[in-house]
């Protein structure tokens, strides 16, 4: 499975990850963790779990978009991290798929 890291930053308030993966049954996931002491009290609980989840039709359109080759997973996932990793990753991907017609599910918890 391919998978890549977009962002990690880690302090004695706040550790946070984003990550982007292929699932099982080809769909680009992107998984966002936050967690700690800054987490809880801009969200009053100590975590905070955020997911886009893209169906592989969807990934097509994506893979055009970045110029890749559909079957080039790794190249999908370091062209999405060359443009969208840090710690606005979340948002900036979400705005750049509804600004492409790109369709994805939302998960988020916390």
């Amino acid at each position: 499975m391919h998978h890549i890291s977009l962002y990690h930053y880690e302090d004695k308030d706040i550790k946070i990850s984003m990550n982007l993966y292929f699932n099982e049954q080809d769909q680009l996931i992107f998984d966002g963790y936050d967690i700690g002491r800054k987490v809880l009290q801009i969200r009053g609980k100590s975590d905070y779990e955020y997911k886009y989840t893209i169906a592989p039709v969807d990934v097509q359109k994506l893979a055009e978009l970045f110029q890749v080759e559909y079957s080039d997973r790794k190249a999908l996932l370091q062209a999405i991290k060359d443009k969208f990793g840090g710690n606005e990753a979340y948002s900036k991907f979400g705005a750049f798929m509804n600004n492409h017609g790109v369709k994805y599910e939302v998960f988020m918890w916390g």
